[in-house]
């Protein structure tokens, strides 16, 4: 038995869900977004609550009836609050500068990498001085902002030595000993 799958949804005031046949749209005060579902699983909305039926106990309907639930859940969370990641980028001379949604980073590589953004994420970069900078995304889509981290992240993985790389802000970092001199 599903046990995400069973979970209601509840609607906070000012977000409305419309079901179509193979599609479900939430809209609400930050935006709308649309998530296309098998058209044998049913979504009732009734009284401010959600809520997702699956047709049989085929191990087919079993694994997608908490994905749906949870995928309706995150659009529901996106359109009434938004998502927000922070990236920190730990390095001697890493810098990070937001123009018309292009990021360019400064990596410690011989050059500059400018990364579009896509127009549902708003990305800024903050810099202090004596502080690691720290690139800032927000959207109403949690796959992808949690997609356009990845990528960011991937430019210039964490090492474990020296801890330098991009991190997500309040990540721990599994750090080596490395080399000792012996005599």
């Amino acid at each position: 038995m599903s046990r995400i799958g069973n979970k209601p949804i509840t609607l906070p005031s000012g977000v409305s869900v419309d079901v179509a046949a193979g599609a479900v749209t939430v809209k609400g005060p930050k935006g709308e977004l649309t998530q296309e579902i098998d058209p044998d699983f049913e979504v009732t909305v009734e009284d401010g609550v959600m809520s997702i039926v699956r047709p049989t106990d085929q191990k087919r309907h079993k694994s997608l009836h908490g994905l749906y639930r949870a995928l309706l859940n995150n659009m529901v969370v996106g359109v009434n609050q938004g998502y927000t990641k922070e990236l920190e980028l730990v390095g001697v001379g890493y810098k990070a500068a937001v123009a018309n949604n292009v990021l360019e980073l400064n990596l410690g590589y011989s050059h500059n990498i400018y990364m579009q953004v896509p127009d549902e994420v708003k990305a800024e970069a903050k810099m202090d001085k004596g502080k690691n900078p720290i690139v800032t995304l927000s959207s109403t889509d949690k796959e992808l902002i949690g997609q356009v981290a990845a990528q960011i992240r991937s430019l210039r993985k964490t090492e474990p030595y020296k801890g330098k790389g991009i991190k997500f802000v309040g990540e721990k970092i599994r750090r080596k000993a490395g080399k000792t001199a012996s005599k």
